[in-house]
């Protein structure tokens, strides 16, 4: 399976898929985009000798025309799956349009509680003790497709945001490679008695 990751930081996210994934059990990355130009994540991409790509809105384009032309790079490149690793911008309808099924992203939070921006820090001030990691599909809501891997992790004296985000790290490292692992071998089928439910064969 060819594989894309769009990724906007440091990409550790990234990192593990070159670590667990690339180049394994029929699983290639073969393109990492971001909108920030001097986000680390491009530099791991070209150490690992995958293509990457800034796009960026120019002052003659919208968001739309950025993700028309990044999902047009993407389709260059034979992509199959795109992964969303710490991508923080929403992606247009029409870029989702051209990847239908195929756009994943990893979340901070055991949705579909805590959705969108700022999801640790909406758990802590709601109170919770109970934390995690979800890998879902992507529609066109915020955090609001299909769930394919979670896992939690009690932290009950967490208090800070920081210090949350430590122990999830790892978490979105193991999860995010298995469920690109389970998609590339045909394991993950939608349930066609609910759109919203996907089946995992493990």
């Amino acid at each position: 399976m060819r594989v894309a990751v769009l990724a906007s930081g440091a990409g550790t996210n990234l990192q593990a898929l070159i670590d667990r994934v690339h180049g394994r059990e029929g699983v290639e990355l073969v393109a990492v985009a971001s909108d920030r130009p001097a986000a680390q994540a491009l530099e791991r991409a070209r150490a690992a000798g995958v293509a990457a790509e800034a796009f960026v809105l120019g002052a003659d384009q919208n968001r739309a025309g950025r993700d028309r032309a990044m999902a047009s790079w993407l389709a260059e490149r034979e992509t199959e799956l795109v992964v969303l690793a710490g991508y923080m911008q929403l992606l247009s309808p029409e870029f989702l349009s051209r990847f239908p099924g195929r756009v994943i992203n990893v979340h901070p939070a055991l949705l579909p509680a805590f959705p969108g921006i700022g999801a640790v820090e909406q758990a802590l001030e709601y109170g919770v003790k109970v934390f995690g990691v979800t890998v879902h599909f992507v529609d066109e809501g915020v955090d609001t497709g299909p769930v394919i891997l979670q896992r939690a992790i009690e932290l009950p004296d967490a208090r800070e945001p920081a210090e949350v985000l430590e122990r999830l790290h790892p978490i979105e490292h193991q999860l995010l490679p298995e469920a690109v692992r389970v998609i590339a071998a045909g394991a993950v089928r939608f349930d066609p008695s609910n759109p919203r439910h996907v089946i995992v064969d493990r």
